[in-house]
């Protein structure tokens, strides 16, 4: 039960992870409580999942890793699950369709409710009998982190699943919508760069990917004290930003082409009165030009960037800026610059970078299933760093790895500049 790595291993007594563990589950069940059961169920798009898979698969998670190998007599809350909530993990056997996800009628939300107390009920068990098993510590602790993430997807699934009705409902009423005034005009941070110590350091959780801590060259730079806005993301929509090919990569114009891109996802044009309105997790909204502009693809991304005369920041880059700024979380929509320094680093949208999603020297996946976790997707992806205003409490820190195709638009995906 000891076989994973030290910086996996967390230093946590049985009453702490207790409480953390309940917290935790407790919070995916409050993210499905202002949806109706019909709102669970369907799958607007491959990439994305129901939310009855989501509560499902987090809990098939804990059962299949900690419960099937630790506990005693163990016996399935359903044998047809170790199948239909399997994800990705070839390891542990076969796996129900991904774009299919949406199809599965049965079990209902009732019956996944169910599964999830029992599990919880002897995670709970088993967790206090085994008392201060540093190497169960370290599985029960990447379970929770796991499902920290499938907390992040949720709200993003049911963002796009919502956007698909014309209707556009709102997910969560807001008290009260009111707009930024203004917003701060733009500035540039200095970095003198040289060699910079990359990847995770110090006694807390954190994924394989973020491992070994190496030293990495990096050369002087500058990076924008803020996000790219909604305002400036209009401007280089109206300088034709979408109809010159000169500003993007190739696949990237290949994609504006056969998509017919003219805007990021979740804007709408009012043709009535010319002015633009975006659709988020508060329903509709009028498009507020101090906001980050979000839900952009790493094309996106890159081309305003050039448009801008600026770049992306690579991995490094973004990492070495972010030392010392203490994470924040976010509400639901990424919000308005304030202040001096480097903004909205964390909470907001995650931020494209121009690193290609690859192993440290001498990275090594874990042994086993759980080697699937992050090792295997290291090819036709790239890097993002901070967190979004769905990322959970908690979640993140510097040295994250959150990684995508360079298509990919429904994640709350932003830009921030560098030169």
């Amino acid at each position: 039960m000891n076989g994973l790595p030290s910086s996996m291993r967390a230093p946590l007594v049985p009453e702490s992870l207790l409480r953390r563990y309940d917290s935790v589950r407790r919070r995916s069940a409050q993210l499905a409580e202002p949806l109706s059961d019909e709102d669970c169920l369907p799958q607007s798009m491959p990439d994305a999942s129901p939310v009855k898979w989501h509560l499902a698969h987090t809990t098939w998670f804990f059962e299949t890793f900690i419960l099937e190998r630790h506990e005693a007599g163990f016996r399935p809350f359903h044998p047809a699950f170790r199948v239909l909530f399997n994800s990705y993990y070839n390891g542990i056997g076969a796996k129900h369709p991904r774009a299919q996800r949406g199809l599965v009628t049965r079990p209902g939300m009732a019956e996944v409710r169910a599964y999830r107390q029992d599990v919880d009920a002897r995670m709970a068990c088993l967790m206090e009998q085994a008392g201060a098993d540093a190497g169960l510590a370290a599985l029960v602790t990447l379970g929770l982190q796991h499902e920290q993430q499938h907390q992040e997807l949720i709200l993003t699934d049911v963002k796009h699943l919502l956007a698909q009705n014309p209707l556009y409902p709102a997910y969560e009423n807001p008290k009260t919508v009111v707009p930024a005034s203004g917003g701060k005009r733009r500035r540039w941070t200095a970095f003198a760069g040289g060699l910079a110590d990359i990847g995770h350091a110090g006694e807390g959780f954190c994924f394989d990917n973020e491992l070994p801590r190496h030293r990495q060259f990096v050369a002087p730079f500058e990076l924008a004290d803020q996000l790219v806005t909604n305002g400036e993301y209009l401007a280089f929509i109206e300088a034709g930003g979408y109809r010159d090919p000169a500003l993007w990569l190739s696949e990237g114009w290949d994609m504006v082409c056969a998509q017919s891109l003219r805007h990021p996802l979740y804007w709408h044009l009012d043709t009535a009165t010319g002015r633009w309105r975006e659709f988020t997790l508060h329903g509709m909204q009028p498009l507020d030009p101090a906001l980050p502009a979000t839900h952009l693809s790493l094309y996106e991304a890159d081309a305003c960037a050039r448009w801008a005369g600026a770049r992306l920041p690579t991995e490094a880059e973004w990492e070495l800026a972010a030392a010392g700024i203490a994470p924040e979380c976010g509400w639901l929509h990424p919000a308005a610059a304030r202040g001096e320094g480097l903004q909205q680093m964390y909470g907001h949208c995650w931020q494209w970078t121009s690193s290609s999603y690859a192993p440290y020297p001498g990275f090594a996946p874990q042994a086993g299933a759980l080697g699937e976790y992050n090792g295997k997707f290291m090819i036709n992806q790239y890097v993002l760093r901070g967190s979004s205003c769905a990322t959970p409490e908690g979640h993140a820190r510097a040295s994250y790895r959150n990684f995508f195709p360079a298509g990919a638009r429904w994640q709350f995906s932003g830009t921030r500049l560098a030169r």
